[in-house]
């Protein structure tokens, strides 16, 4: 079952969308925050939701763009919309994002048929976001796919203390193997951190249609996510 509810900012600024899926049954269920990529809550994005639905966890996707244009929902199939992507990514304020997903953390736990725990996943920027709520919020865990720009951030991993997986695609072209290289070393022997490198595999390769869309490593990658999530919401 899915809807759309309204969020409170923390910042008295005004309220945002987020799409809503909830497992079937009456069961408290742990709940995943799911962080969109460059392109809004966009078709991927609430499929992505209702698979989390389908393992049994509520899964909320908030609109972070909504400070700039509420509704962004575009894909990746156009140079129009990739240009449109980029110029909201680099418009956004990310610690007002931060503060969005705090909201909806708060919120998603508190809503009725909710345990009380919950986790992050997000996907691109949403990876990103999802490693700086690994750093700053009280999520029971955190899943961050083909993040970016995280070896600019990983310097404060001390204040990682809920387990943390970062998916990272080997051929990624936003995340260059010197990149690569510095988030492994920031991380070797962290004791929540966990780093996964996919073979091959580009940037959105967890995508499904999208144009690096790669079945194995995706398979893979969310058969580590669901079981992450298991352990720490189930």
């Amino acid at each position: 079952m899915a809807e759309t509810i309204s969020i409170q900012a923390t910042d008295g600024s005004g309220s945002f969308d987020a799409y809503l899926a909830r497992p079937a049954g009456d069961a408290p269920r742990g709940a995943v925050v799911m962080i969109q990529e460059i392109f809004g809550v966009n078709a991927a994005m609430r499929a992505l939701c209702d698979w989390v639905a389908d393992m049994g966890f509520i899964a909320i996707s908030p609109d972070l763009f909504w400070r700039q244009e509420p509704g962004v929902d575009i894909s990746d199939g156009s140079e129009a919309e990739w240009q449109k992507a980029f110029a909201l990514m680099n418009a956004f304020d990310q610690e007002k994002g931060v503060a969005d997903l705090l909201a909806t953390l708060n919120t998603v736990r508190a809503l009725p048929g909710s345990n009380g725990r919950a986790a992050t996943m997000g996907f691109c920027l949403g990876g990103r976001l999802a490693t700086m709520m690994a750093l700053e919020s009280d999520a029971d865990c955190n899943v961050s796919y083909y993040g970016v720009g995280l070896d600019n951030l990983l310097g404060s991993a001390g204040r990682i203390t809920r387990p943390l997986i970062l998916h990272v695609a080997e051929q990624d072209k936003f995340v260059p193997p010197e990149a690569q290289a510095k988030i492994r070393a920031m991380l070797d022997g962290h004791p929540q951190a966990t780093v996964y490198t996919y073979p091959g595999a580009d940037h959105a390769f967890a995508r499904m249609g999208g144009h690096s869309w790669n079945g194995l490593a995706a398979t893979i990658a969310n058969g580590r996510s669901a079981e992450l999530l298991q352990r720490c919401l189930g």
